[in-house]
C-alpha cells in the first residue's frame, strides 16, 4: 500500500508534466491563427488545382504549399525563392543522368548513389541548409522513376512534372501571403517596433496597477531582448527608405531595441513599484503609447513637453534609463544629431554576402556525413528494389529528412516522423477512408475533410521545434494516402506501405548513419554550452573598436551568436535524451547540469546587454572616463571568471574557489572600486541606476560559479 501510494503521485506528476507541456506547445499566440489560416488556404488550393487538372505529384504540392508560409510575406519570397532553386537544381542533375546513366544498370546505379551523396554533401556544406534538403528530397521522392519499365520520355515528362508541380505550390503559397497582405495592410518594420513598445507599455501598466505579472509578457521581453533588432535592421536595410528618413528609423530600431533591454531587466530587480514612482511610470506608459499609436497611424511621434517633475531620482530600478530612451525616441524623428551613431552604417546594408559553405569545400566532416547518408539511403534503395517494393520507397525520403548532425537530435526526429505516419497514416488517413470517403461524393466534402485535418497539422506544425516537425509528418501521411490518385482513395495498403517505408529508413539510418563517426549530443551540448559561456565573457568585455557606430554592429552580431548558441544548446539537451549507450547516465547528469545553469545564464545574458550600452557610450547612457575605466576593468575580471567557468565545464580546470586571490574576491574588489567611482562622478539618479544593474549582475556571476563548481566537480 505505500509503495502504491508512493508510485501514484510520481505518476501523476509525469502526466501533469506532459500535460503542460502539451497545453504550452498548443496555446495560441499572437499571429498563430493567421499563419495557419495562410497555410491551410494555400494547401487546399494546390488540393483542388491538383484533383481538378489531374497533375502528377499534387500530394507533394500541397505539403510545400503548407510549409512554405512563414510570419512575413519577406521570409515567405525567401523560403519559396530556397525551395524553387533546389528543385531547378535537383531536376537538371536527374535529367543528366537520366540521358548518360539510363541504359547501364550499373552506371545507373552508381549516378544514383553518388545523386544521394551530393545531397547530404549539400545539407552538411551549404549554408543555405533549404536549398540543400530540396535536392536531397527531389532525388528521393523521383528514384523509383530510374527502375520503371515505362519509356524514357515519361521519365523525363514526370521529372518535369515532380519540378514544376512544387514550383507551382510555391508560387501559389507566395501569392496566398500577398493577398493576404493586401487586405491587412502593414509595415513589418513598424511591427516590429510597435510590438517592442505593446510589450514595454504592458509591463509598465503592470508596476502601475499592482497586477501579477503576465508571463507570456515577461518571456516576450526577455526573447526579443536576446534576439536584438537584427531581423528590423535587414528590413531597413531593404524597405528602399529615402536615407535621412531611414537614418531616424535606424535610431528608432534602436532605441526600441535598448528600451526591451531595460524592460527586461526589471522583473529581475522587483516585482513591484512603490507608490512614490506611480506617477512616473504613468507617463512613461501613457508615453509609449502615444508614440505607438502615432507609428501606426503613419505621423511622427511629437516632442514630449517638459514633465517639470522634481530631481528626485526614482526608486525604480532602471526607471530613468526607461524614461529617458522614450523621451529620446521622437528626437529621432526631428533629427538630434547625437542619435545618428544609433543607426546601422551605410556600409552594414552593402555588407558582402557571407560564404555559401559553413567550411572548406572537402572539409571531412562534411564529407563523414555525406558518405554516412549515402550509405542510408543506398542500402534503402537496394532494399527495396530487391524486394520489388517500390511502394516503401519513403525509406530513401526518411534518410534524408532525419539527417542532422548529432545521434540525439536525428533520432529525435525519426520519432517525430514515424508517429506523424502512425497519426496521420493508420490514425487519421485509414480513419478517413473507412468512417468518411465511402459516404462523400463530391470535390466539396473531400475538401471539407481535407481542411480540417491539414488544418490541425498546421496548428501542430507552428509549435516549438520540440514538436513542429510532427505536424508536417501528420500533414504528409495525410497527403501521400489521398492526393496520390484523382479518385478517392479506397486500398488501405497506402498507409502500410508508408509506415514501413519509414521503418526501413530509420532501420538503416541506425545501421549506418548513428553507427560511422557518430557525433553524441551529450558531447556536443558540453562543447556548445561552454561556448555560450564564452561568447558572453566576450560581450562583457565591450567593444574592441573605438568606432561606436562599428562596435554596435558588432555587438549585434555577438548577440545573434550568443542567442543561436541558447537555441542549440535547448536542442541538443533535447537530444540527450534519445541517446542510449554507456555514456547516457553521465550524459543525463551533465543535460541536468546544464539545465539548471542555463535560466540563470540567460539572465545574465539579458543584464549584459543592457550593461554595454554604457561601455559603448550610447546617447543617454554616457559616463565619465574615471567611471568608464572602472567599468572596463570590472568587465574584464567578470569575463576571465565567465572563462574559467567555460574551462570547469570542459573539464579542463580546478574547482573555482573563493579564497582570499581567488576570484570572487577580486570580482568583488572591482565592484567596490567601480561603484565608489560611480558615487563620486555621477548624478545620483544614474548611481542607483548604474550600481543597482552590475550588482545583479555580480550576484548572479558569483551564483553561476559557485553552481558550476559544484554541478561539475568530478567532471572530465
Amino acid at each position: 500500500m505505500a509503495s502504491s501510494a508512493q508510485t501514484l503521485p510520481a505518476s501523476n506528476r509525469s502526466l501533469a508534466w506532459l500535460w503542460e507541456w502539451l497545453r504550452g506547445e498548443l496555446t495560441p499566440y499572437p499571429g498563430r491563427a493567421l499563419l495557419v489560416a495562410r497555410m491551410v488556404t494555400a494547401a487546399t488550393l494546390v488540393m483542388i488545382m491538383s484533383m481538378t487538372f489531374r497533375l502528377p505529384y499534387g500530394a507533394f504540392g500541397a505539403i510545400y504549399a503548407l510549409i512554405l508560409s512563414r510570419e512575413s510575406l519577406e521570409a515567405t519570397e525567401n523560403a519559396v525563392r530556397h525551395v524553387v532553386i533546389g528543385f531547378v537544381i535537383a531536376g537538371a542533375f536527374i535529367l543528366l543522368g537520366m540521358t548518360l546513366a539510363l541504359a547501364d544498370p550499373m552506371l545507373r546505379f552508381l549516378w544514383i548513389a553518388g545523386g544521394f551523396f551530393a545531397g547530404f554533401w549539400a545539407m552538411s556544406a551549404l549554408r543555405n541548409y533549404s536549398a540543400a534538403g530540396r535536392f536531397g528530397y527531389l532525388m528521393s521522392i523521383t528514384v523509383t522513376l530510374w527502375d520503371r519499365h515505362i519509356s524514357q520520355a515519361s521519365k523525363v515528362e514526370n521529372t518535369l512534372w515532380a519540378v514544376g508541380v512544387t514550383a507551382l505550390a510555391s508560387i501559389i503559397a507566395l501569392l496566398v501571403e500577398i493577398v493576404f497582405a493586401a487586405f491587412r495592410p502593414s509595415n513589418g518594420l513598424i511591427d516590429a517596433i510597435t510590438e517592442r513598445l505593446t510589450c514595454v507599455e504592458e509591463l509598465a501598466t503592470h508596476y502601475l496597477t499592482g497586477d501579477p505579472l503576465n508571463a507570456p509578457v515577461h518571456t516576450t521581453l526577455a526573447r526579443l531582448a536576446m534576439t536584438g533588432t537584427s531581423r528590423m535592421r535587414q528590413m531597413l536595410h531593404r524597405s528602399g527608405f529615402d536615407p535621412q528618413y531611414a537614418e531616424r528609423m535606424g535610431a528608432v530600431v534602436a532605441l526600441s531595441g535598448r528600451l526591451v533591454d531595460l524592460a527586461a531587466n526589471l522583473p529581475h530587480f522587483t516585482s513591484s513599484a512603490p507608490e512614490i514612482d506611480g506617477e512616473r511610470i504613468g507617463r512613461v506608459a501613457k508615453r509609449i503609447r502615444q508614440i505607438r499609436e502615432d507609428l501606426i497611424k503613419g505621423a511622427v511621434p511629437q516632442l514630449p513637453e517638459p514633465a517639470g517633475e522634481s530631481d528626485t531620482p526614482p526608486s525604480l530600478p532602471l526607471l530613468g534609463e526607461i524614461e529617458q530612451t522614450v523621451w529620446l525616441i521622437p528626437e529621432a524623428f526631428a533629427g538630434a544629431q547625437s542619435l545618428r551613431v544609433l543607426a546601422p552604417s551605410p556600409e552594414a546594408a552593402t555588407a558582402p554576402a557571407r560564404s555559401f559553405l559553413t567550411g572548406a569545400l572537402l572539409d571531412s566532416e562534411h564529407l563523414k556525413f555525406a558518405l554516412r547518408g549515402c550509405l542510408a539511403a543506398t542500402a534503402s534503395y537496394v532494399t527495396f528494389n530487391a524486394l520489388f517494393w517500390p511502394e516503401i520507397s519513403t525509406a530513401v525520403t526518411t534518410c534524408f529528412l532525419t539527417a542532422l548532425t548529432t545521434i540525439g537530435a536525428s533520432r529525435q526526429k525519426q520519432i517525430l516522423r514515424f508517429a506523424g505516419a502512425l497519426i496521420g497514416g493508420f490514425g487519421i488517413g485509414m480513419g478517413t477512408q473507412v468512417f468518411i470517403l465511402p459516404y462523400i461524393d463530391s470535390i466539396t466534402g473531400f475538401t471539407v475533410v481535407f481542411i480540417a485535418t491539414i488544418a490541425a497539422a498546421a496548428w501542430i506544425s507552428t509549435s516549438t521545434p520540440r514538436l513542429s516537425y510532427l505536424g508536417v509528418q501528420v500533414a504528409v501521411a495525410f497527403c501521400l494516402i489521398n492526393l496520390q490518385e484523382f479518385t478517392f482513395q479506397t486500398s488501405l495498403t497506402v498507409a502500410r506501405d508508408r509506415v514501413i517505408g519509414v521503418l526501413l529508413g530509420l532501420f538503416m539510418m541506425w545501421l549506418f548513419f548513428d553507427q560511422l563517426w557518430s557525433r553524441p549530443a551529450g558531447v556536443e551540448m558540453k562543447k556548445a554550452f561552454s561556448s555560450t559561456l564564452r561568447l558572453i565573457a566576450q560581450l562583457a568585455r565591450g567593444p574592441v573598436s573605438k568606432d561606436v557606430r562599428e562596435a554596435i554592429e558588432a555587438s549585434y552580431v555577438l548577440r545573434e551568436a550568443i542567442n543561436a548558441h541558447f537555441d542549440r544548446v535547448r536542442s541538443l539537451a533535447d537530444g540527450v535524451l534519445f541517446e542510449f549507450g554507456p555514456s547516457r547516465r553521465g550524459d543525463l547528469e551533465f543535460r541536468a547540469h546544464i539545465r539548471r545553469c542555463q535560466p540563470e545564464l540567460r539572465t545574465l545574458f539579458v543584464m549584459r546587454i543592457a550593461s554595454l550600452k554604457y561601455r559603448l557610450r550610447v546617447p543617454g547612457f554616457e559616463l565619465p572616463e574615471t567611471v568608464g575605466l572602472r567599468q572596463q576593468a570590472y568587465d574584464e575580471a567578470s569575463a576571465r571568471m565567465l572563462e574559467e567557468m567555460a574551462d570547469r565545464v570542459e573539464g579542463g580546470a580546478p574547482a573555482i574557489t573563493s579564497g582570499a586571490e581567488g576570484p570572487h574576491e577580486l570580482l568583488k574588489q572591482k565592484l567596490h572600486d567601480m561603484e565608489a567611482e560611480a558615487s563620486r562622478e555621477l548624478p545620483i539618479a544614474q548611481v542607483r541606476s548604474f550600481v543597482t544593474l552590475f550588482r545583479q549582475i555580480d550576484v548572479l556571476t558569483h551564483s553561476l560559479s559557485e553552481q558550476i563548481a559544484k554541478e561539475f566537480a568530478g567532471s572530465t
